[in-house]
């Protein structure tokens, strides 16, 4: 009966890693809130550069961090750079980061946004499918609740009460195809992430791949954009737009993913993608507090289904 006492006692978790797994949702959810802020600084920076430069032009600050931490981790990161690993990495900094951005973009220039920001929603689902295919995650009892009660939040964020005019035909065009692409790369980059950390690789050392593999990708791509040193007619103040790309590299930057791979060490995949759901939140709260753009009754219902959902699941962990 002793020995049945102690093996039962084994297999609870602790209370440390508990507490870690409650901390781990609110790390993932405060880094996509800092996503939210991209806007306050990128509106100003389109005024001088394309979105191709200013994307580069963050990943090369960013190195300024990641260099050192990878040069301090070198030892212990030069043993666990597998195929798997190196594949991953490249599925987050060139998947997630650039081409689903890039699917994302296209799809507005030539579809129907509601059909594109519809279709966006399923990004969760494919996250959930690749966390229990190639992490073998198992879903808690309660969590199809809680997918449900997110997925009519981020719903009411988008459309409100109204139903968005939709028919068979704009949902099967080219742009719908980019938006599940771009869904399906930003669900699976939260997979991989989990993996690499599975790894046992540190989250600063994470983050810091992520930018440093995307730089060559996005100089590619900046070179592609046909006139890439070209700046837009407006300059304004040099000192501004260095104010500018710094506060936009290190804070929706830097410090939203140190604080969001954080989290996801000690957080289930499923889990964290409905904690990244924080994201569309609070960019509706910054369009009405600092845009003027009208916060409907739908919208603020589904501002608080979200973070009502966010505070269930980390209760339940």
């Amino acid at each position: 009966m002793e020995m049945r006492s102690k093996e039962m006692n084994w297999k609870q978790p602790s209370k440390s890693s508990r507490i870690a797994g409650i901390g781990g949702i609110w790390y993932v959810a405060l880094g996509a809130m800092m996503w939210g802020l991209d806007p306050l600084f990128r509106i100003l920076l389109l005024k001088t550069f394309s979105s191709a430069q200013i994307v580069f032009i963050e990943h090369l600050l960013l190195a300024c961090y990641a260099l050192p931490v990878l040069i301090k981790y070198r030892r212990t990161l030069a043993g666990k750079l597998s195929l798997a690993v190196i594949g991953a990495l490249l599925f987050i900094s060139w998947g997630g980061s650039a081409v689903a951005t890039i699917l994302f973009t296209a799809a507005f220039a030539h579809g129907n946004a509601n059909a594109i920001l519809l279709l966006q929603k399923l990004q969760p689902l494919f996250a959930i499918i690749l966390a229990r295919v190639l992490l073998k995650e198992t879903l808690p009892s309660k969590f199809f609740a809680y997918i449900i009660a997110a997925l009519l939040g981020t719903y009411l964020l988008t459309f409100g009460f109204a139903a968005p005019q939709l028919g068979l035909h704009e949902l099967g065009t080219l742009s719908c195809l980019f938006s599940i692409l771009a869904a399906a790369l930003w669900g699976g980059s939260t997979v991989m992430g989990k993996f690499l950390l599975q790894k046992k690789l540190d989250f600063p050392v994470v983050t810091s791949l992520r930018f440093l593999v995307a730089v060559p990708f996005l100089f590619v791509v900046l070179l592609s954009s046909g006139n890439p040193w070209h700046l837009n007619g407006g300059t304004g103040s040099v000192a501004l737009i260095v104010v500018n790309l710094l506060f936009q590299a290190f804070f929706p930057g830097l410090i939203s993913m140190l604080l969001y791979y954080k989290g996801l060490t000690s957080t289930k995949a499923f889990y964290a993608t409905l904690a990244e759901l924080a994201f569309p939140a609070v960019g509706v709260l910054i369009n009405w507090l600092v845009f003027q753009q009208a916060l409907t009754l739908g919208q603020l219902l589904g501002f608080v289904l979200i973070w009502g959902t966010l505070w269930l699941m980390s209760r339940s962990k």
